[in-house]
């Protein structure tokens, strides 16, 4: 018997509980028939002051993964969708995406699963790009050769990369939306073909689709990559207004 709300579809997300976006965007992107059931990555909300305090902050999401997932199984979802960009390539592109996706197979007994790893390059080809990109993330530096090393392996080069260095978890979210245009503006150099943003707590997709307008070339931001990619993947093929040339078009 399907569930009466999400009869065609009901997605776990996980997402670390300092994320005070991916909830809002998923749900402004989702059409009549999803539901999103949210489980929480437990994590502190501790100060990021370097290099070192954000890699011990991916190790402490990953490590959060399993007890989130275990959560949000008991809603039965019907597929899975991880609601953090930065653990889907870290330490090893899409090797550790992989990694992931055996981990949470070994919970799920191998629910379909959506991470940004997978959702990306499927996007990218989508929008028929190859070739440079900018880049603009909240993370520190130690976070740069994971991504251009991850977006090397799916086709492109980051030319043009803007680390924000956010303060804290929580302040991810509360990031100004002046600061991410000029990031956006920053990296986009001509020869920029599109503009990643990567940081799940970045409220940044409906920027993102306002930029498109003004630049003339794909914007994309991981929360609008990763549900399309959910949601495509899902059998659902609505066209999502608002939101990006992505879910308005392919």
């Amino acid at each position: 018997m399907p569930d009466v709300l999400g009869w065609r579809g009901c997605f776990g997300v996980v997402t670390p509980s300092t994320n005070t976006v991916v909830q809002p965007e998923y749900d402004t992107m989702r059409p009549r028939g999803i539901t999103n059931h949210v489980a929480r990555m437990h994590i502190a909300n501790d100060p990021l002051n370097s290099d070192a305090d954000f890699d011990t902050l991916i190790s402490r999401i990953d490590a959060a993964l399993e007890a989130a997932l275990e959560r949000v199984l008991t809603a039965q979802p019907d597929r899975i969708v991880l609601g953090i960009s930065a653990e889907s390539i870290w330490g090893g592109g899409l090797a550790a995406a992989r990694a992931i996706q055996d981990r949470v197979d070994r919970m799920t007994g191998g629910l379909p699963f959506t991470q940004a790893a997978d959702a990306l390059p499927a996007a990218l080809k989508a929008l028929g790009i190859t070739g440079p990109v900018g880049l603009v993330t909240p993370y520190f530096p130690v976070a740069h050769s994971h991504l251009v090393n991850y977006i090397a392996e799916i086709g492109c080069e980051v030319v043009a990369a803007r680390h924000l260095q956010r303060p804290s978890p929580v302040g991810i979210g509360l990031t100004p939306l002046a600061t991410l245009r000029d990031a956006i503006n920053e990296v986009n150099r001509p020869e920029v073909r599109a503009i990643i943003q990567f940081g799940a707590n970045l409220p940044m997709m409906q920027l993102a689709a306002q930029a498109e307008a003004w630049l003339g070339k794909p914007v994309l931001a991981i929360n609008a990559v990763t549900y399309w990619h959910a949601l495509r993947s899902h059998g659902i093929t609505d066209r999502i207004a608002g939101c990006g040339r992505l879910l308005e078009e392919h």
